[in-house]
């Protein structure tokens, strides 16, 4: 007879990092051009002015400005940097 149990391997030793996704910089905050505002999964909040969009839906600035957030419609949400 065995001494010892038999030592399997763990089937669920394994876990993703997170993605550290959301906003970066709120309403009123003034930020430099090229900052990042919001990392996101597909378009929840829309590019407005001088806002650009990355090929992963980043929004981040185009100017150096203050950051405002407002609704267009009832459902659609949009970032805008103002001078």
């Amino acid at each position: 007879m065995a001494h010892k149990k038999g030592v399997g391997s763990s089937r669920n030793g394994r876990d993703s990092h997170g993605q550290r996704l959301g906003v970066k910089a709120f309403s009123g905050e003034a930020v430099p051009a090229g900052s990042i505002i919001i990392r996101q999964h597909g378009t929840k909040i829309h590019p407005g002015q001088n806002v650009g969009r990355g090929k992963d839906d980043t929004l981040f600035a185009k100017i150096t400005g203050v950051v405002k957030f407002e609704r267009k419609g009832r459902d659609k949400k949009i970032v805008s940097i103002l001078e």
